[in-house]
């Protein structure tokens, strides 16, 4: 497992390409009402989004690129849209893990796995089996992923395996339990749709990341798009709790 470092615990090494972005993809069913078409058209769009920013990221730099694609809380949504989500999802694997295998691409699913049926956590697997090797890119999606499940998992698992730790247990101690333990932090939060909150996710990981809220809505989201995004990043002065003054004496 890699270890990177914590923003809390020291100071990320800077750079004018953020090396990990994290995306909540929003919008997908405003998107097809605007156009009268059913949700499920805009989520359908919305795959064609992931394909540009995908090979976007890959052009740029970006390391690693973090999806948020279903909510432990999209339970909530009506059981229609609920079904035609997982059918999409599995018609995704079946499609492109070929396409991403061959671009250097490694996928990587977080999330609790338990509720989806077992095709889909087949499908899954053999993606991430298929793709370990690849170095361009990884590929993160975050599938029945919430941040407060993260945390607690990662504390069960870890007092599993260390049930010492239960008199009292470091930042370190808990990180290698946490379900992206395998990524730096992200230096970028993309929200699209116009929604400005982190609806729980990755609330560990994005403590000191920049947040970047845009109203273009996922399907309309592109490499002009991205590149805004990433220009406003390299505005940004990363202090990590430094005063603007040690910057510069830094510099």
């Amino acid at each position: 497992m890699a270890s990177f470092v914590s923003s809390t615990r020291g100071i990320p090494a800077g750079s004018t390409v953020p090396r990990h972005v994290a995306v909540i993809m929003d919008g997908n069913g405003r998107w097809a009402k605007k156009r009268f078409l059913p949700r499920i058209a805009g989520h359908k769009q919305g795959l064609e989004a992931v394909r540009d920013t995908v090979k976007s990221c890959i052009e740029l730099g970006v390391e690693y690129l973090t999806l948020f694609a279903f909510s432990s809380e999209n339970w909530r949504r009506p059981a229609d849209e609920v079904s035609m989500l997982m059918q999409l999802f599995v018609l995704a694997l079946e499609r492109e893990v070929g396409r991403l295998d061959q671009n250097g691409v490694r996928l990587r699913v977080v999330g609790d796995l338990s509720r989806f049926d077992a095709k889909l956590v087949a499908l899954i697997r053999q993606a991430e089996e298929r793709t370990a090797g690849n170095t361009k890119l990884t590929l993160t999606i975050a599938a029945n992923y919430g941040g407060r499940w993260d945390i607690v998992q990662a504390a069960q698992a870890m007092l599993k395996a260390a049930p010492h730790l239960a008199a009292g247990f470091s930042e370190e101690e808990l990180t290698p339990y946490l379900s992206m333990n395998y990524a730096p932090e992200p230096d970028l939060f993309i929200r699209t749709g116009g929604e400005q909150r982190i609806s729980n996710f990755l609330l560990w990981q994005l403590a000191y990341s920049e947040l970047y809220f845009t109203d273009t809505l996922w399907p309309d989201f592109d490499r002009a798009a991205l590149e805004r995004a990433i220009d406003s990043f390299r505005q940004r002065e990363r202090r990590f709790g430094r005063t603007s003054e040690q910057l510069k004496t830094d510099a």
